[in-house]
């Protein structure tokens, strides 16, 4: 499950060899019939590497078995004639590092991504030396969630208004959720949906309040981004966009929005500086924009500390807009985008991950997607033509968000306080597209907006998400798992 386990392959060769008196051989059909890899992640800093200097004298006789993979494995490449560049990437043993992924892809009889882009990828792009090699291994498991946990037990109104409609046979066959389909289009069906959404909104509002101090109108838009702070989710495109609502709203006092409340919560890895940093901003550009009396009554910006399942159990069934804005390619799946669609939110997001097969089951009516898809990503790096400066000088907007982080606008005038965020955009080479896919998600949030004006066909799009969502539960995917790779015996 990832790369962290990776070392019980050579640990269990090394208990059958010296432990049970297995030959290479016969343990060796052993290790490759037992042990599959999932893949939960393309980003390079969790394809984990280790220093040989680390394992061989940590774990001396695993390091051993491990040099012996290594050389059949470059054995069996070289009978197969793959090319000295192929050979290379597929390495176990490279550049004095083990790099554990290789190990894992040539001793595993199965390897499977999570979501059919991110499989996809893996075959094409990440691992694409290994699936000319072994294309038998590869196979998808889109990842799934509990839906007792995410739906019944955290929206039990919800849950009984659909029981009271197909019954409850739903709890333990999720598929059956799509019977809950003709009942999208009912008036008095979406008029019961849009009262136990505001119920779980009031609720939210009365939690801000409590441990944020913050009164924000239950009956706004609640738009919310919940998840691990990494700047390829990009919270920064999503503040961003607040801060060029902000912008607009101080300089035409003839625009004016539709009410909304931004809902953040993130946690960021302990010495991802950049991570922390954007949590900064946010935090900064919320204060600057709950206090101003000519935007707060538009606009409020929460965010909310210690995100975690039992703050997320408040805050998922309160949600409108699910924001799912990873640059497409790089989130593997996303499980919160599952949650929130068997809630009732309508998601607003690129083609990424799960985002795909969430647009593809719900329709495209029911979801708003926007941005770059993967393969045009692929080729603007390939050809090294995207600058984000391009979009700077092109769009006032755009300049005018950029250039408010090194003035002081939120940093009460200490002008250094964002710069890293400035530097990693306009120098770094904005790796993440934030500024490309920017106008695109601009327009989208006017979308959505424009939808929820319609309030019974926003609760049809939102009744739509539900009755959808049966697929992502994680009983279809334990059972594929099961059927396709475990083969174990039901109980």
């Amino acid at each position: 499950n990832d790369t962290h386990p990776i070392l019980a392959i050579p640990e269990f060769m090394r208990l059958l060899i010296d432990e049970f008196g297995y030959s290479w051989d016969n343990a060796w059909f052993q290790v490759t019939r037992c042990m599959a890899y999932t893949n939960h992640t393309t980003m390079t800093e969790a394809l984990e590497k280790w220093p040989v200097h680390y394992i061989q004298p940590l774990i001396p006789r695993c390091y051993m078995i491990i040099e012996e993979i290594h050389r059949r494995s470059q054995m069996h490449y070289n009978d197969i004639g793959a090319s000295d560049d192929a050979k290379r990437n597929m390495a176990i043993i490279r550049d004095g590092m083990v790099h554990m992924t290789n190990l894992a892809l040539y001793t595993c009889f199965s390897v499977n991504g999570v979501a059919a882009l991110h499989t996809e990828i893996l075959k094409k792009d990440t691992f694409f030396d290994f699936f000319k090699v072994f294309p038998e291994k590869f196979n998808n498991k889109t990842n799934g969630i509990t839906h007792r946990r995410w739906f019944l037990y955290a929206n039990p109104e919800l849950a009984q208004l659909v029981s009271d409609k197909i019954g409850q046979d739903w709890i333990m066959k999720p598929e059956q959720l799509e019977k809950f389909l003709p009942f999208a289009t009912d008036n008095d069906v979406q008029t019961k949906f849009l009262a136990i959404k505001q119920a779980s909104k009031d609720k939210l509002a009365a939690y801000i309040k409590t441990k944020n101090n913050i009164e924000v109108d239950p009956h706004s838009i609640f738009d919310v981004q919940v998840k691990r702070l990494h700047a390829y989710k990009r919270q920064l495109m999503n503040i961003f966009h607040i801060m060029y609502l902000f912008n607009r709203m101080k300089e035409d006092p003839f625009f004016r929005i539709r009410p909304q409340t931004f809902i953040f919560g993130a946690k960021a890895a302990p010495s991802y500086v950049y991570a922390k940093k954007i949590i900064e901003l946010i935090n900064a550009v919320a204060d600057y924009v709950n206090r101003d009396p000519d935007i707060n009554p538009y606009m409020k910006v929460v965010f909310l500390e210690n995100y975690g399942v039992s703050l997320a159990e408040i805050i998922i069934p309160a949600t409108d807009v699910s924001e799912q804005i990873s640059t497409a390619g790089k989130e593997a799946s996303g499980t919160g985008n599952m949650k929130f669609m068997m809630n009732g939110a309508v998601t607003l997001g690129t083609l990424d991950g799960a985002n795909v097969e969430i647009a593809e089951f719900v329709g495209r009516d029911n979801a708003v997607i926007f941005g770059l898809k993967a393969p045009e990503i692929a080729e603007l790096k390939r050809k090294g033509t995207y600058s984000p400066w391009d979009v700077y000088n092109n769009d006032f907007r755009v300049r005018r968000i950029i250039d408010s982080l090194i003035d002081g606008t939120w940093s009460e005038g200490h002008p250094d306080k964002f710069r890293i965020i400035f530097d990693e955009v306009m120098y770094h080479n904005d790796e993440y597209f934030v500024l490309k896919d920017f106008d695109s998600y601009i327009k989208a949030h006017e979308t959505i907006v424009a939808k929820y004006e319609d309030r019974h066909g926003w609760a049809h799009s939102a009744l739509v998400n539900v009755a959808k969502s049966g697929f992502f539960s994680s009983d279809r995917t334990i059972e594929q798992y099961n059927s396709d790779i475990w083969k174990l015996e039901k109980v």
